[in-house]
């Protein structure tokens, strides 16, 4: 029996340890491995950026275990029966929109990671940035004909990788470049704004970006809930977010410091992806730059499996609704190939724009987008539920 229990404890910590970890792979995406979306949410708006990663990711955490806790309690395997279920009578009007905001999400988060992978291969190997980002396309492809359990278990993996990888190249760095980083440090509490930022470097202009680039993750919910149905507990939605919380918050919150070493580097505004001037800039840089750039690719392409296969989940599991089980698995493989190329060329279509374009706009709108179809009615419904006009 207590072999059994340690079992089942084990069982379920990993099940709850790998939707953390899918949190984090699909976190870090194009955008974050390369040090854009840091930039333009975090480091621009100068000395609050020690603070506002961490706190974007208990933003995440709190809205993501909200959506979790509702999608195993009703047992909702896809984001438009989730929607449909959580939105109640408001269903009509909200559940479209987030459709609608889900699609923005699938078409840019892999486009960034398209683009960044795409960057990122070209710098490394010379090769033309179009033939670059095919190649990634076609990992994509692949990783996302996978089941959630393979994908999930595959995050698992690739997120030690990732983390790992994360250590070797910063940790380092980070000690090699100390003094650039207390000065720029330094710099910025007198005042002082990163090279090439426009922001005003208020307190207020801060904490606004980092509720900003929360929301526009938060998106993310309707791949999320489609791991949820292998929960056993209502309290594996409470657990995979404290982990997801602490594995992302401690590494963006590292990737976010090093990143201060180039700040106030005048080539900054020459590179899109700057974490490779990060590492071009420190010890071992031939070992380094090589190490990085693996690296964002990697986690370019999970981000972007991550997102198509909530797509691809949708799209499959909605055809099959009105059919029986055999008809249903005989059709599946070749609706979730079609689907996952579909969403594939998509993207890849979109990435042709650039990453710092795909970056800068994108995701802001995104962000704006996700207060009004989720944070703001996920509040609402809270509310509701604790003074009893709704039910959990």
């Amino acid at each position: 029996m207590a072999k059994e229990r340690a079992s089942t404890t084990k069982g379920t910590l990993g099940v709850s340890l790998g939707v953390g970890f899918v949190w984090f792979t699909s976190q870090f995406g194009g955008g974050f491995a390369s040090g854009t979306q840091l930039y333009q949410y975090f480091i621009n708006f100068g000395i609050w950026c020690l603070l506002t990663p961490a706190l974007a990711q208990a933003f995440q955490a709190f809205f993501q275990w909200y959506a979790l806790r509702f999608a195993y309690e009703h047992k909702t395997v896809n984001y438009r029966d989730f929607c449909d279920g959580f939105y109640g009578r408001f269903r009509v009007v909200f559940s479209n929109l987030y459709e609608l905001v889900y699609l923005m999400l699938i078409l840019l988060a892999p486009s960034i990671a398209f683009a960044t992978g795409g960057s990122t291969l070209n710098e490394l190997t010379g090769i033309p940035y179009i033939i670059c980002t095919v190649l990634v396309g076609i990992c994509i492809f692949i990783i996302a004909l996978f089941n959630t359990d393979m994908i999930r278990k595959a995050a698992s993996v690739v997120s030690y990788v990732l983390i790992v990888g994360v250590l070797i190249v910063f940790l380092p760095n980070i000690i090699a470049q100390w003094g650039d980083i207390m000065d720029a440090i330094r710099q910025m509490a007198a005042g002082t704004l990163p090279v090439g930022s426009t922001a005003s470097g208020s307190v207020w202009s801060a904490l606004w970006n980092c509720i900003v680039y929360g929301a526009y993750h938060v998106a993310s919910i309707g791949l999320y809930v489609a791991h949820a149905q292998k929960f056993t507990k209502k309290s594996q939605c409470v657990t995979s977010m404290l982990l997801g919380f602490l594995i992302n918050a401690v590494v963006i919150s590292l990737v976010n410091f090093g990143l201060l070493a180039v700040a106030m580097n005048p080539e900054l505004p020459n590179y899109s992806v700057y974490t490779l001037l990060f590492a071009q800039r420190g010890v071992l840089a031939p070992v380094m730059a090589p190490l990085v750039s693996i690296l964002i690719i990697i986690g370019s392409v999970f981000s972007a499996v991550n997102m198509i296969t909530g797509f691809v989940n949708r799209v499959v599991t909605g055809l099959e609704k009105k059919e029986d089980a055999q008809t249903a698995e005989k059709k599946r493989m070749l609706r979730t190939r079609l689907a996952a190329l579909a969403c594939t060329l998509a993207t890849f279509a979109i990435a042709q724009f650039g990453l710092l374009p795909l970056v800068k706009k994108g995701y802001g709108y995104l962000g704006i987008a996700c207060m009004v179809v989720i944070v703001i009615p996920f509040l609402v419904r809270m509310v509701l539920e604790l003074v009893g006009v709704v039910k959990k």
